[in-house]
């Protein structure tokens, strides 16, 4: 071999559960990327296990997304969005019986539906358990990121919270897999000086972060992002590569804008008349489905999609992919006089979700990998440490892989507003967890569950949401619930009594890390 690549997937989604109403389209994120990423994801795995490929990927399962899927309540209704599904594809085949081109695709989409059922049944509904189960047979290596994926650097000023942010995430983590986790995905790849010292007291052994947060580390690194750093305290910090990373994510370059794939925007629920969609939509008004009869085709009028073409491509970039990932091997291996290590992090939810064929390009890709070359060896970051333990000490550059590489995105004209109440409560559950070292009873409910509200106020989707402007008010709002429910709680412990009808409405509301503990901000 002479060069490593290391796959890595980061699946996250906030913590969106609203059992105050029978239906919220915010949930419906949950359930598409389950449909289209999570449970193919699985399927794909469960064929590489079957022909006894000896596959290495990585994944990060954020704490949020693992709590999701657990939960009992969103558990039910997935089960009723995918019959939902099933039968909406039901009146398809129907409708589109004599469409020469649409009734394929309505055949095909039914199917699916009905395999995810299949699978998703035969897994007891525990997702967290089917990736489990790769886990300990050596097929995938699960690392964990920040609880609520806070964005870490803008907690500079109250490290007990990102002390927080970590410990919960191990935590969790040891209670959905039965071990600690060896890495983490820093939430947005973003990196400030001090985080490795929470991440040592956690046991954690190395961090991902993104190019530049490794090219200008002090000493400047000697092999690039193409070995990893250890920090001054011993904890590995792996690079983004940016050549990789541009086949997949780059606009005008990145395999998924191909137009013969299909195109993720052009959807039934938008198309057909609203009383046929209607009972199968997630809310009250016009939204995705996940049905989608179009390919991507350029700005003139959308054309029919076609399935087998799309895949005939996605196995031609599979091989694109892995051509361009040896030679780069060869040719960094010859300039380094050492093996490389190619680290390639994506967000899950591209694959199946945003990218549809996503999925079937990494079966692809990793098929090939395993069968047809002998140049890179497929890894991931914890087995590249145990191969190679000796690696250059040096101090990562503050980072992220946000927009200009910084943190314009979750610091600006549309969230600033957000970060002087949070920075008030982040003091405040610091003074509580002093004040109250041996609570119990009543008052130990109350403080983990304003441990609970200041958390999911932390989460670095809602000001990301609110920079990207797609759901603004929903962003908002949770802020602000989450604020004020930190602030009733507060006062309650501090001023007055615990009102214990109230905390029990909203224990049973934002119901996330139940074992919380509260004296980590202490």
């Amino acid at each position: 071999m002479q060069g490593h690549l290391a796959l890595v997937l980061h699946a996250h989604l906030p913590y969106v559960r609203h059992p105050e109403h029978p239906k919220m389209l915010e949930e419906n994120w949950l359930f598409e990327a389950v449909v289209e990423t999570y449970i193919p994801l699985i399927q794909t795995m469960d064929g590489w296990l079957r022909d006894g490929m000896n596959t290495r990927l990585t994944i990060s399962l954020s704490p949020t997304l693992c709590s999701m899927l657990l939960d009992p309540l969103l558990q039910t209704r997935f089960e009723r969005h995918l019959e939902g599904l099933i039968e909406l594809t039901e009146k398809e085949l129907l409708r589109t019986h004599w469409d020469k081109e649409l009734r394929p695709l309505a055949e095909m989409y039914h199917q699916r539906f009905v395999s995810a059922r299949e699978t998703y049944f035969a897994y007891g509904k525990n997702l967290v358990g089917a990736f489990r189960k790769f886990q300990e047979q050596g097929k995938l290596e699960i690392i964990t990121t920040a609880a609520t994926h806070g964005f870490l650097p803008l907690m500079a000023n109250s490290p007990q919270s990102i002390r927080a942010q970590i410990l919960v995430a191990r935590d969790h983590y040891r209670s959905c897999f039965g071990c600690d986790p060896k890495g983490i995905w820093l939430p947005e790849c973003a990196y400030v000086e001090g985080v490795e010292n929470f991440l040592q007291e956690a046991n954690i052994r190395y961090f991902i972060i993104d190019t530049h947060g490794i090219l200008h580390a002090h000493p400047r690194p000697r092999y690039g992002v193409f070995a990893p750093v250890f920090t001054p305290n011993g904890i590995a910090a792996f690079g983004r590569d940016l050549e990789s990373a541009r086949q997949v994510w780059s606009r005008q370059e990145g395999y998924p804008g191909d137009p013969t794939y299909r195109d993720f925007y052009r959807d039934v629920g938008f198309d057909l008349d609203y009383d046929y969609v209607k009972p199968h939509l997630p809310s009250e008004q016009r939204s995705f489905t996940g049905i989608k009869y179009h390919r991507i085709t350029g700005r003139e009028e959308k054309l029919t999609y076609h399935r087998d073409a799309a895949l005939e491509i996605a196995a031609h970039h599979a091989q694109h992919f892995l051509q361009a990932r040896m030679a780069q091997a060869q040719n960094l291996a010859n300039i380094m006089g050492r093996p490389p290590l190619i680290l390639s992090p994506y967000d899950a939810e591209l694959f199946g979700h945003w990218w549809y064929e996503g999925i079937e390009f990494l079966n692809y890709f990793m098929r090939k990998a395993h069968y047809d070359q002998d140049v890179v060896h497929l890894t991931t970051p914890n087995d590249y440490l145990r191969r190679y333990p000796t690696q250059q000490v040096a101090s990562p550059s503050a980072s992220s892989w946000g927009e200009e590489g910084y943190w314009r995105v979750w610091l600006n004209e549309t969230n600033e507003w957000i970060y002087p109440h949070l920075h008030v409560a982040q003091e405040r559950m610091t003074q509580l967890a002093q004040q109250f070292p041996t609570a119990t009873g009543l008052t130990e409910r109350a403080l983990k569950q304003a441990a609970r509200e200041l958390l999911l106020a932390q989460a670095s989707d809602w000001p990301f949401i609110l920079r990207t402007g797609t759901s603004p008010d929903y962003a908002r709002k949770r802020v602000k619930d989450h604020l004020l429910r930190f602030i009733s709680l507060y006062g309650q412990l501090t001023s007055t009594q615990i009102d214990e009808a109230y905390l029990s409405r909203i224990e049973a509301m934002d119901n996330i890390f139940p074992d919380v503990n509260y004296h980590y901000w202490g």
